[in-house]
C-alpha cells in the first residue's frame, strides 16, 4: 500500500480555463495516509470522480503534482502506479468462468499458478462466490457481478492503492449493506488504502475512517462521520450530512447572544461563546434537528407537517419566515402551539457559510 499526496491539484475539461468556474476541481492539497480506509462524499458534479481518475491515473491534472509514497507518478500510467480500480458498472469478462475473471489480472503479470489458485480461492470465500466459481460470468445477476469486478480488484496484495467509484450503485439495498460490511472487514484485515466514491452518505460513513466531503470542485471538510455532524466546517456538510440536514438560518450576533433576523419578538439565543469573527460577511447559525427542544417555552412556530418515521418523528415548522426541522424522540408530543428553543450544545456558527470558532 502506499501514502498517497495530492498536491495542489486542479483540473479543468476546457483548452484555456481562466477563472474558478472553469474548474472541475479546484486546488486540492491533501494526504491519503497509507492503509487509510477515505470516502469522497459529495453530490453529481462536485468533482470526486475527476479527483478519483487523476489519482488512478486515467486522468492527467491540469496543474499539480501527485506522489505515491514520496515518488512523482504524474505522468505515470495506471499500470505504472500499481493501482486497482471498481467501477461503478461490473468490468468483467462473460465468457470467462467467475474464478477465471478473478484469476486473470494475477496471471496476466506472472503470478505462478499455485499461488494465483491460493489467492482466487480465498478471494472467492471473502466475496462468497466459492460455490460459483465454475460458472460462467455470463448468466450472473448484477450484484453477482460487481461481486467479482470487487474481487478482481482485492485479489491483488501488491497493489498501491484499491479505488472505488460509486461501486453499489447497481446491487440492491440489503446486498449493499453486506458488500459494505464484507470491504469494511477486509480492510480491518488486510490495511489496503482504500478510497471509495460515493453520492450515498450512509455508504461513506458506515465505510470509511475518514470522510472527504467534496462540493462546488473543492474539498470543503475531512473527518469522522462524528466530526461531519457535530461540527460541520461548511453550511453544505451541515446540509448534506443528516437526514434531516443541519437548520440554517441567518442571525445577527451581540457579544454571546444571536437573534433571528426572520421573527420578531423574545428571540434571543444565548451562544455557548463569543463567536471570533473573521471579516463583515452573512452571519448564519446551524442547528441539527436533534438539537431543536420542542416544548411550551421559547420561541412560536407554526407546525407545516409532522413525519412519522416509527422510532421518531420529524416537525416540519415555519420560525418566522424560516423552515426549520425538529425531530421529536419516540414518546414525545408536540404540544397545541408549539414552541422551540435551541440546545446550545448544538449550535455551530457561520460567517459567509464557513463555521466561526466560539471562545470562552
Amino acid at each position: 500500500m502506499a501514502r498517497i499526496d495530492v498536491n495542489h491539484i486542479r483540473h479543468s475539461y476546457l483548452p484555456n480555463p481562466v477563472k474558478d468556474a472553469d474548474f472541475a476541481l479546484r486546488e486540492v492539497h491533501h494526504t491519503f495516509e497509507d492503509g487509510g480506509a477515505y470516502a469522497l462524499l459529495g453530490p453529481s458534479g462536485c468533482g470526486k470522480t475527476t479527483l478519483l481518475n487523476i489519482i488512478s491515473g486515467l486522468l492527467h491534472p491540469s496543474h499539480g503534482q501527485l506522489l505515491f509514497d514520496g515518488r512523482d507518478v504524474t505522468d505515470l500510467s495506471t499500470q505504472e502506479r500499481n493501482i486497482a480500480q471498481v467501477f461503478q458498472f461490473p468490468v468483467i469478462y462473460d465468457t470467462m468462468t467467475v474464478y477465471d475473471n478473478l484469476a486473470f489480472p494475477l496471471r496476466n503479470r506472472g503470478v505462478a499458478e499455485a499461488d494465483v489458485d491460493r489467492k482466487v480461492r480465498e478471494t472467492l470465500a471473502m466475496i462468497d462466490l466459492a460455490d460459483w466459481a465454475k460458472r460462467k460470468a455470463r448468466g450472473l445477476t448484477a450484484d453477482q457481478k460487481q461481486k467479482i469486478s470487487l474481487g478482481r480488484g482485492l485479489v491483488r496484495s501488491d497493489v498501491n492503492a484499491i479505488l472505488f467509484d460509486e461501486p453499489l450503485t447497481v446491487i440492491d439495498p440489503h446486498m449493499k449493506w453486506v458488500l459494505r460490511s464484507q470491504l469494511k472487514q477486509l480492510h480491518r484485515r488486510f490495511g489496503y488504502t482504500m478510497i471509495y466514491v460515493t453520492h450515498d452518505q450512509t455508504e461513506a460513513l458506515t465505510f470509511a475512517d475518514r470522510v472527504v466531503v467534496m462540493y462546488d470542485g473543492q474539498i470543503v471538510q475531512i473527518g469522522t462521520p462524528a466530526e461531519l455532524f457535530e461540527r460541520p466546517s461548511h453550511t453544505f456538510v451541515g446540509y448534506f450530512i443528516g437526514s434531516p440536514g443541519m437548520n440554517v438560518l441567518p442571525v445577527t450576533i451581540s457579544g454571546d447572544t444571536a437573534n433571528l433576523v426572520s421573527i420578531k419578538g423574545p428571540q434571543a439565543i444565548r451562544l455557548p461563546g463569543v463567536p471570533k469573527w473573521k471579516k463583515v460577511g452573512i452571519k448564519e447559525l446551524g442547528i441539527r434537528p436533534e438539537y431543536i427542544r420542542v416544548g411550551t417555552e421559547g420561541m412560536p412556530v407554526q407546525v407545516r407537517k409532522v413525519e412519522d418515521l416509527g422510532r421518531h418523528q420529524v416537525l416540519r415548522a415555519l420560525l418566522g419566515g424560516t423552515e426549520i426541522a425538529a425531530i421529536i424522540p419516540e414518546g414525545g408530543e408536540i404540544p397545541a402551539e408549539p414552541k422551540v428553543t435551541f440546545d446550545p450544545a448544538g449550535i455551530n456558527l457561520y460567517e459567509d457559510s464557513w463555521r466561526i470558532e466560539m471562545g470562552a
